[in-house]
């Protein structure tokens, strides 16, 4: 006999105490992302760093891995939580400081292609992010040494190592590909 199984509400997703172990609801169904390997963790480390101090130095907004997100997809709650995830200043409160999912569209979210990935499959999350509302997404995929970025009404560009990636969402903010990509080197023990 087949049973119906009930979607969940991203209010009821985010109650469960399985919704912060990297999980996403997509379509009413809790959906675990791929487990981040070493390359992909030193790539988010790298965005992060970059971006953190940018929005240090600019004091212009925040910036944070593995941030929740309840958006709408196709009608429905998703709850997405991008590799990273930043929002301005002038969208995010200054006093707001609650233990809880973004409370507002971001300006940019990061994903990173994660082996047994493909680009085709991100650029599909990265219309349903655009659709809505998100300013820019960015794929970076670490087997090209590449980052896509993607903006709801221009043509996508990718960057490549050797490339500065920068937005006019994100004045002065430049990041070097080569620094994102550059294999760890890790010293000696002697």
């Amino acid at each position: 006999m087949h049973r119906a199984v009930k979607k969940l509400s991203s209010a009821d997703f985010l109650a469960m105490s399985a919704s912060g172990d990297r999980t996403e609801l997509v379509n009413g169904e809790i959906v675990p992302k791929v487990s981040p390997k070493y390359k992909h963790a030193l790539v988010q480390g790298r965005f992060f760093r970059f971006i953190d101090d940018w929005c240090q130095q600019q004091q212009c907004g925040i910036c944070l891995p593995e941030w929740a997100i309840v958006l709408q997809r196709q009608g429905q709650d998703w709850v997405p939580v991008p590799d990273l995830t930043y929002v301005s200043s002038q969208r995010l409160p200054a006093d707001w400081d609650e233990d809880a999912p973004c409370p507002v569209l971001p300006e940019l979210v990061i994903e990173i292609i994660s082996p047994g990935q493909s680009f085709g499959e991100m650029t599909q999350k990265v219309t349903d992010y655009l659709q809505a509302g998100v300013s820019r997404v960015w794929v970076a995929d670490n087997q090209a040494q590449s980052v896509t970025a993607f903006g709801a009404s221009e043509f996508p560009q990718t960057f490549w190592v050797g490339n500065v990636i920068s937005d006019e969402l994100l004045l002065g903010l430049a990041i070097s590909l080569t620094d994102i990509f550059a294999p760890r080197r890790l010293p000696n023990a002697e």
